[in-house]
């Protein structure tokens, strides 16, 4: 398998709105991550992942982008980027940015003038389609609730938007298209930033028939995630790399949703010459009931399945990325942990069992001091286009009970992982001294990032152990990953194995004590215990009782000359 940098980084995503404001008008700020980097230098992370920065009308947080070469005025200028990148590099920290580029601002230059006439120079820079028998150009739904087609009477025809109806889809079909995205990328990366987030870059490519898709019940509109992983979508990709991204020594990671891996190998293989690495999202709906919208249970058989798929099936054909959280998804030790009484534990076990797992590791901001959800108490206090779009589809037009509404979305918000950072127990949680955008989470007296730091045995520090026992040992970055106890419902196990040298990693996923007991077939010489959540006194490394929430992970060597499991 290639060594590569990136394969040994550790990734911090920040959601600039919310980590630290550095003026005091109650946003985050690019200054304000200025004056974090001791801290995540300090943390030992190597890559700042920032999500949208550019200048935009934040119908949609920024991921609606109105000049992808301009800061948004609320972060700063562009001299306050180039002093942060400047000072990231000189702490060894790397820069990525967020590439946005299925749909811009419907205030992009390139939109405002393609809307103009039918036969504007911009026209075919965006989809643009007739309607059909006075109804939309076909069937497909927004992400946001609605139709995925804007009438636009200024030319009588209807625009593509698979998001809000203020983010048009770009034409990627178009060269000219394709070449102002290569442009904007090289800019970027002479400028020196060491990468990029892509969103939702599968869906760049629409089948050109843009046929109709199927309705499920209760629904007016299709599922537009059936444009998915379009016909062209690879060449465009590869035009991309060859063209731009194979000239720079950088890191690229895809957002993809609907992808299997056997999917993800033709983005991540490495004799593609397309991306790095990729997200995919089949462990974030394993507690949902969308239809119903309530939260189920999770089986951990399901989960281990999953991760375990992703982790053999990659194999040394690609790589994995390895997340719990972001700006997108509720707050992990609220979602598959317990966020009362073994707070603490389950938040220290979950990372343990996800990040020594093989791939990169993304931590989102306040994950390392294990920030929980939030219960916001009306809709009045939700900030996220998706909850507002859906309080009026669901609740306001067809009238489900809002109470059943708002206890969906405390699981499930995106808003849950867009707090303030909770840095301190002062006012704002020493995020701002204005009022913050969005609510402070009330547990910040007691969550904090400064509490945490004095506390050696705090989730933070455990974060940072974790971090470090990572880059030490070469059978975390590069070893192979074997599923151990695949049929239990409380404990994930794992092994992973690098020549002769071994890693048990045990995590129980209840506030049971279940027995471990490694299989029989393991032949191995005694292991040193390496990381763990609790006090463990000397003991055999082949069986044991698992405390609440607990984990162990165990370097040991193998007696044998070539591992294998059964």
């Amino acid at each position: 398998m290639k060594k590569t940098w990136w394969k040994e980084s550790v990734v911090y995503q920040i959601y600039p709105r919310s980590f630290k404001d550095g003026n005091g008008d109650g946003s985050g700020d690019l200054r304000g991550i200025a004056a974090k980097l001791d801290y995540l230098q300090w943390l030992g992370v190597d890559v700042l992942w920032l999500c949208p920065i550019f200048q935009s009308p934040n119908d949609d947080n920024g991921y609606d982008i109105s000049d992808y070469r301009a800061i948004m005025a609320e972060f700063g200028t562009m001299a306050d980027f180039d002093e942060l990148l400047a000072q990231a590099h000189r702490r060894g920290l790397k820069i990525l940015l967020d590439l946005v580029v299925n749909h811009s601002s419907d205030e992009h230059a390139w939109f405002v003038e393609s809307r103009k006439s039918r036969d504007n120079p911009y026209r075919d820079f965006y989809i643009w389609k007739e309607g059909k028998n006075g109804q939309e150009p076909n069937n497909w739904g927004s992400a946001f609730g609605g139709s995925a087609w804007q009438y636009d009477p200024a030319t009588a025809m209807y625009y593509l938007h698979c998001f809000s109806k203020k983010q048009p889809d770009l034409n990627w079909d178009n060269p000219a298209v394709r070449r102002e995205v290569q442009d904007i990328v090289r800019w970027w990366l002479d400028k020196g930033v060491d990468g990029f987030r892509m969103d939702v870059i599968n869906l760049i490519s629409k089948d050109p028939r843009f046929p109709d898709g199927p309705v499920a019940p209760g629904k007016l509109y299709a599922d537009c995630s059936l444009a998915l992983n379009g016909p062209r979508v690879h060449e465009y990709l590869r035009e991309l790399h060859q063209n731009v991204l194979s000239k720079y020594d950088i890191m690229t990671v895809g957002e993809t949703g609907g992808v299997t891996p056997a999917i993800a190998r033709d983005y991540v293989a490495e004799n593609r010459a397309e991306l790095n690495m990729l997200f995919h999202f089949e462990h974030m709906d394993l507690d949902k009931d969308r239809e119903r919208l309530a939260q189920k249970p999770f089986r951990l058989t399901e989960l281990k399945r999953i991760l375990s798929t992703w982790q053999k099936d990659l194999g040394d054909d690609g790589w994995n990325s390895l997340y719990w959280n972001n700006h997108d998804q509720p707050r992990v030790v609220s979602r598959f942990g317990n966020d009362q009484e073994y707070w603490e534990k389950s938040a220290k076990m979950l990372a343990t069992c996800l990040y020594l797992q093989r791939g990169t590791p993304y931590i989102y901001q306040g994950e390392e001091i294990g920030m929980t959800n939030m219960a916001f108490e009306t809709i009045a206090d939700y900030r996220d286009i998706g909850v507002l779009h859906a309080y009026q589809e669901e609740v306001v037009q067809k009238g489900r009970d809002c109470q059943e509404f708002l206890r969906y979305q405390r699981h499930f918000s995106r808003d849950n992982a867009r707090t303030p950072m909770q840095w301190d127990d002062s006012a704002n949680a020493g995020f701002s001294g204005g009022t913050p955008w969005i609510k402070v989470n009330p547990n910040y007296r007691r969550i904090n990032v400064s509490a945490q730091m004095t506390d050696r045995e705090s989730i933070l520090h455990y974060y940072r152990r974790l971090i470090k026992t990572r880059k030490e040992n070469e059978v975390i970055l590069y070893g192979s990953y074997d599923l151990i106890l695949a049929d239990s419902e409380e404990i994930y196990a794992y092994i992973r194995a690098l020549d002769k040298q071994g890693l048990l990693v045990v995590c129980n996923f209840t506030a049971q004590t279940p027995l471990f007991e490694l299989p029989e077939h393991i032949r191995y010489s005694a292991g040193q215990l390496l990381i763990g959540n609790y006090t463990v006194t000397d003991g055999p490394m082949a069986r044991f009782s698992l405390r609440p929430y607990e984990c162990r992970a165990y370097l040991f060597s193998f007696t044998e000359e070539i591992y294998r499991l059964k």
